[in-house]
């Protein structure tokens, strides 16, 4: 006798649930559904004087982002989604539908039970659908400013960089990019910065406190050989740079027009950001490897843009090689081999060697009780 085995997979597009459901102005809070973009909320927002700042570049879903566990370049001053979720509706694989902090409870901190919200920030869909998103919001700053501040090296600027977080300057952004992709972003967006190691800045804040601010940020950049900061104060201006910074997948693409492009995005401590990023940028120059540097670097986050020619196996393999290389030098440093983007089908070794093999288990014992019949995004993460 023989049998048919069927094997079906389902792709659930939730783009058109894209309602506000529910802004609490006097509380700063919102619940959205998952089609809900943050260009869209803070659209929305506009005129309450408050604004969502989890901002990764690309208009995601907030949902998405929650789902992994988003981050960017506002995430020194306001954190990451995770710190950002009040509240989850999931549908999980049985269909029941489950309120992770309790059903309309939208308290901005509790202690009550395990932390059910935070275990599906960064499932990875994993686990279930997150349907709606309760969300803090914060106020929209008196003032903010950007300023671009180059210098005459990799280990300058990052040494600027811990110095302004160890000086406790609240800073709204701190973006650093290398030699390389400044250049690409010159090229792409038709800039002229120098092109050295160059730190991109935000401060928001009341005016007598961004004095303070970029005084103390001014004092530390002069003494790592900074340049003087090129300063944007308007809305325009300051939506120009951050575009140029956003631009930067794109603008490495162009520097290999027909070939393909592959994000890291280790995190470490910020104490080992000077050492990691300089072995890293002699790493890739040692072993020919297109890969412009760009990153969040004021919560030790960074990313190696990498170019290449997908048809070359011997590009491949060392592209392949040095990733592998950069992950294990920042679990070395104590870091971790994502801060950003996921563990997905690429990195589950690595999650291995980073959390260990009991955590592992705990793990799938999780998504074992939540998803018995393994439907879920089945072989992601784990």
């Amino acid at each position: 006798a023989t049998s048919l085995i069927r094997v079906s997979s389902m792709c659930l597009n939730l783009r058109k649930m894209d309602q506000v459901l529910d802004l609490h102005q006097e509380d700063f809070d919102v619940t959205v559904e998952p089609g809900v973009t943050p260009k869209g909320l803070n659209s929305y927002l506009r005129d309450t004087g408050l604004w969502f700042p989890v901002d990764p570049g690309a208009d995601a879903s907030l949902c998405g982002m929650a789902a992994t566990s988003a981050s960017g370049t506002n995430a020194v001053r306001y954190g990451t989604m995770r710190g950002n979720v009040l509240n989850l509706e999931v549908v999980l694989a049985d269909g029941t539908v489950l309120h992770t902090a309790g059903k309309g409870r939208r308290p901005r901190k509790t202690s009550a039970g395990y932390n059910l919200t935070n275990l599906f920030v960064g499932s990875e869909g994993t686990l279930g659908i997150i349907t709606k998103a309760t969300l803090r919001l914060f106020g929209i700053p008196e003032s903010m400013v950007s300023a671009v501040c180059s210098f005459p090296s990799v280990q300058s600027a990052v040494d600027s960089t811990v110095q302004i977080l160890q000086a406790g300057v609240p800073i709204a952004r701190i973006e650093f990019l290398d030699d390389v992709m400044i250049n690409a972003c010159n090229r792409f967006n038709n800039l002229s910065y120098a092109v050295t190691p160059t730190l991109f800045l935000e401060f928001h804040g009341s005016s007598k406190s961004m004095e303070e601010q970029v005084s103390i940020t001014e004092e530390i950049t002069w003494d790592n050989g900074g340049s003087d900061f090129a300063w944007s104060e308007d809305e325009e201006t300051r939506g120009r740079l951050w575009k140029a910074r956003h631009d930067a997948w794109y603008a490495a693409l162009a520097l290999r027009p027909g070939c393909k492009a592959y994000s890291t995005d280790v995190c470490v401590p910020i104490s080992r950001l000077p050492q990691i990023i300089v072995e890293t940028k002699e790493d890739l120059i040692r072993n020919n490897i297109t890969g412009p540097i760009a990153g969040h670097v004021g919560d030790g986050n960074f990313h190696c843009l990498i170019v290449l020619d997908p048809n070359d196996p011997d590009e491949v393999q060392r592209v392949h090689s040095f990733t592998e290389r950069l992950a294990r030098r920042a679990l070395a440093m104590d870091g971790t081999c994502t801060g950003e983007h996921g563990i997905g089908l690429g990195k589950r070794a690595l999650l291995r060697e980073e959390v260990g093999l009991l955590a592992i288990e705990v793990m799938q014992g999780l998504k074992a009780t939540l998803d018995p019949k393994n439907l879920m995004n089945p072989g992601k993460v784990l």
